[in-house]
């Protein structure tokens, strides 16, 4: 999902009130409490524009049953990649049982000032007594973007322009093997079609022609799936351990321009710290690896190209792309006032890429910066984040999200 950096004006504010308290995502069964001994009242956005402007209402803790419940919230904002931009987001979230967990689809559009269109759709749908979890993606973009090259050692001052159309859609069937062990199976296609390389185009020889000059290239492939997740909350974790794989074999039996394989290893790790206290010391390990045959250059992995658009604060989407990326982070988060309304955060991160398949890891790229947290809403627990990031080559930016990025 294009992650556009939205300016949090007002407009984002009556946007919210449509949701009436729904959890942008399924945390977990169980209500989310605040530590014994703070007994300050909670506060979010909605409680703030109730007092303000005597609008919306209160909602039952945990109140999503099983008719649907939509959520919309238009805005306008700026990112690195895009510039202006204006876009609906939200989500339907409902229970397949009463016992389920609750199953969200998230939907956005956006048109910006760089004539980059998307049109992102995920879900996770959870079935009764939540022994399957189903998980999608379902995407289309029409997507100007400058590449600067393959590895971590390229030079920012040399973008080269470039233009496509890009269609996605994965599903993956996970299945409940013990206590917060899931394992399962999908499909995956990612098709780019229409690439083409802007004016000016007179720097010559690029990565994209030296290693694979093609207008149209297609992954399309089995994947094997496995999470492991005990986190208190999946939007705003406090506390517990997430890990997942993914391996994928694209087939040129199945449409694949090329056969070529990954492995995705996603890590993170919570503690509140010190201990006693609602503040959260967070840790991210992101690694994704080529493990045969040559991907195209549009599917390596990339600078905020993860599926959530969220590795690589402080540089611009597609800075540093290669056939091997490895990345960690880690934030403090920390409560600004007792009610819970405002908080901030400090964050540092470094990532590396190879060049072409069977290369070697490039420099170590740093990010780091500061960040404030708005809530949005306090029965999910879910933020309003806005960082500045700051990296190499004078890289810097204003990086905003609905919700924590891991």
């Amino acid at each position: 999902m294009l992650r556009i950096v939205k300016i949090t004006l007002l407009i984002i504010v009556f946007g919210c009130s449509f949701a009436s308290g729904v959890p942008l995502s399924d945390t977990s069964a169980k209500v989310i409490r605040p530590l014994k001994k703070d007994t300050i009242k909670q506060r979010d956005l909605l409680d703030v524009m109730h007092q303000l402007f005597h609008a919306g209402a209160s909602v039952k803790n945990d109140s999503v049953g099983q008719k649907p419940v939509i959520s919309l919230m238009p805005a306008v904002g700026y990112a690195l990649q895009s510039r202006m931009a204006v876009l609906i987001s939200g989500n339907m979230a409902f229970r397949l049982a009463e016992n389920a967990r609750i199953s969200v689809l998230n939907f956005s559009t956006a048109y910006t000032q760089n004539a980059q269109f998307t049109l992102p759709l995920l879900w996770s749908v959870w079935t009764k007594n939540n022994t399957f979890n189903l998980v999608g993606d379902l995407r289309f973009y029409a997507y100007p973007q400058s590449t600067f090259g393959l590895g971590s050692s390229t030079a920012i001052r040399q973008p080269d322009p470039m233009n496509y159309n890009y269609f996605r859609f994965s599903e993956a069937v996970m299945r409940r093997v013990a206590g917060s062990l899931y394992l399962g199976a999908g499909y995956a296609i990612d098709d780019h079609w229409g690439i083409s390389r802007q004016l000016p185009i007179n720097i010559g020889n690029t990565s994209f022609l030296n290693y694979y000059n093609a207008g149209h290239t297609i992954s399309s492939g089995f994947m094997l799936n496995g999470v492991f997740d005990s986190r208190d909350c999946s939007i705003n974790p406090s506390k517990g351990f997430y890990a997942s794989y993914q391996l994928r074999e694209n087939l040129v039996g199945l449409g694949s321009t090329n056969a070529w394989s990954s492995l995705v290893l996603d890590v993170r790790k919570y503690f509140r710290f010190p201990a006693g206290t609602n503040n959260v010391l967070a840790f991210w390990s992101y690694d994704s690896i080529t493990l045969s045959g040559n991907p195209p250059y549009l599917d390596m992995p990339s600078t905020l190209w993860d599926n959530n658009t969220n590795a690589g604060r402080g540089y611009i989407q597609g800075r540093y792309r290669g056939s091997r990326m490895v990345y960690a982070e880690t934030e403090y988060r920390y409560a600004i006032t007792r009610d819970g309304l405002i908080g901030g955060v400090i964050f540092a991160n470094v990532q590396s890429f190879s060049a072409a398949p069977g290369t070697h890891l490039q420099s170590i790229q740093p990010g780091y910066g500061p960040g404030l947290r708005i809530k949005l809403n306090k029965v999910s627990k879910t933020n309003i984040s806005l960082d500045y990031g700051f990296g190499t080559q004078g890289s810097h930016g204003l990086f905003v999200n609905i919700g924590e990025l891991f």
